[in-house]
């Protein structure tokens, strides 16, 4: 298969950056379509646009259909901007590339191919043979690679996107000395924590966050900040918590965890054989996995979560000793810091546990992405370097 054609701006096609930067906005409004990537379209005939559409959920209409439902006649001879590839195969729904060429498209451009094995290139194709001329928009790409970080980097390398949420006084630290943390960040960072979980496949936590702070964990809806119209546009993927997981080698979870005791399911990774006939709870399973020293492989929960469970991005919220330790297997792409104007001292528990730098050749890299104001804390998102 030849590649679709590289978009070259001309006096014909001046406005396409503005209809495909109208596609990744639809997409953008989306805060999860797990275990599908978030994607928008915009179908355009005579320079008006007749149709768009957006992925709201997996199992719901793809951006194509809604765009092409919202079109009706006006789709046929018009140009169609997707931010993915179309899909080529049937899952939950049909395929986007078959519905475009049944709805008379004369163009397709599109942001970038699709990882997935079973589209990477065949929607193209079937578009192209079909008749349809393909365009490809090179200079979006990285945009629209940006919406889905974790859907490409599953596809591509077998293991989901990792954010680390940390958060902390001035002073790098966590806790009192007596263990008390809540709430040394504003509720506007809380809230928005809520949103980062709202974003992601699963939530991970060690046993012993669970034990000592006895989370929840889920998506609150009430505390997402979010506005009437955020809320609607966001009600399909709000419908399931994202999965809960916990990294319990020796099975120390209670069975009175306020987490089994929430709507969603609870995944418990262990090195113990597994009885999922006594389970905890009904929405709780446990799983064996390697064992790494006294824990378990973390390099093997994140290809399980990725591979058994669909899983592109994970959020970790755990205590010092689990954090620092997918930090130093460089497991972390993403640390998403908030920093709270507040002195704790020296004897205050230490944002993550990490050890053994005898220079700082040594030190892991992470450069900054982002840095905000949140209520009266600063929220810093820092990546590793490309």
């Amino acid at each position: 298969m030849k590649a679709p054609k590289n978009w070259k701006g001309d006096k014909t096609n001046i406005e396409w950056p503005v209809y495909m930067g109208r596609a990744l906005d639809l997409a953008e409004k989306v805060l999860s379509a797990t275990p599908n990537p978030r994607v928008g379209c915009v179908i355009v005939n005579n320079q008006e646009i007749v149709g768009e559409g957006w992925h709201a959920a997996a199992g719901h209409a793809h951006a194509e259909i809604m765009a092409l439902e919202k079109a009706g006649k006006n789709a046929k001879g018009g140009t169609a901007f997707v931010t993915l590839e179309p899909c080529s195969f049937t899952g939950r729904t049909g395929p986007c590339s078959e519905a475009l060429i049944n709805a008379g498209l004369a163009t397709v451009v599109i942001a970038g191919l699709d990882s997935d094995k079973r589209v990477s290139g065949s929607g193209v194709k079937g578009l192209e043979e079909a008749g349809i001329e393909v365009f490809h928009m090179q200079d979006f790409e990285a945009k629209a690679r940006q919406l889905n970080l974790g859907y490409f980097k599953r596809h591509e390398n077998g293991m989901p996107y990792v954010r680390l949420k940390l958060a902390m006084s001035l002073d790098g630290r966590t806790a009192l000395a007596n263990g008390e943390s809540k709430w040394i960040t504003s509720a506007e960072s809380r809230a928005d924590v809520q949103r980062l979980r709202a974003c992601s496949s699963a939530i991970l936590t060690g046993v012993n966050t669970v034990l000592a702070d006895d989370p929840s964990l889920n998506v609150r809806t009430e505390e997402l900040d979010l506005s009437d119209d955020q809320l609607k546009e966001s009600e399909p993927c709000l419908k399931e918590q994202p999965l809960r997981v916990i990294l319990d080698s020796q099975m120390r979870t209670p069975g009175t965890a306020r987490l089994l005791s929430v709507d969603g399911p609870v995944k418990i990774f262990t090195t113990k054989s597994v009885d999922n006939s006594k389970s905890l709870a009904s929405n709780a399973e446990s799983i064996q996995i390697d064992a790494d020293g006294k824990g378990v492989n973390l390099n093997s929960v994140l290809e399980s979560l990725a591979s058994e469970f669909a899983c592109n991005d994970v959020l970790i919220e755990a205590g010092p000793t689990l954090s620092g330790s997918f930090i130093d297997k460089d497991l972390v792409d993403e640390l998403v810091v908030y920093i709270a104007p507040k002195l704790l001292g020296s004897d205050a528990k230490p944002l993550f546990e990490s050890t053994g730098l005898s220079s700082l050749a040594e030190a892991m890299q992470f450069q900054v992405s982002e840095v905000v104001q949140i209520g009266n804390d600063i929220k810093a998102v820092l990546t590793r370097p490309k």
